[in-house]
């Protein structure tokens, strides 16, 4: 299952699921140079959707992730991509970076 969680609610997220938290930022290079998120206490990748297939063997199936982009509609597409694949603790961090609290 993927969880659908708002920006705010990603640290309570996180806190419920054991483990090392990570998450994914699976935007273009110019989207981040524009507006870059780095939450406390999470370990922040960025990796662009185009990228995350030949990069899969970096990411441990068992950590809880949850996946960011500009709006959530690329991050879901990861995120489904990624259950495929084996991982189990997938959270999408709906509206995105959109939604990020100022």
């Amino acid at each position: 299952m993927i969880d659908q969680i708002p920006p705010t609610a990603l640290a309570d997220w996180f806190a419920q699921h054991p483990g090392t938290p990570l998450m994914i930022d699976v935007r273009e290079p110019h989207e981040v140079a524009m507006f870059s998120v780095k939450p406390q206490g999470v370990e922040c990748l960025f990796m662009p959707m185009g990228t995350i297939p030949d990069r899969l063997a970096e990411l441990d199936p068992k950590r809880p992730t949850a996946l960011l982009c500009a709006a959530g509609m690329r991050s879901q597409r990861v995120a489904l991509f990624l259950q495929a694949q084996g991982f189990d603790t997938l959270a999408n961090i709906s509206g995105g970076v959109s939604a990020w609290p100022a």
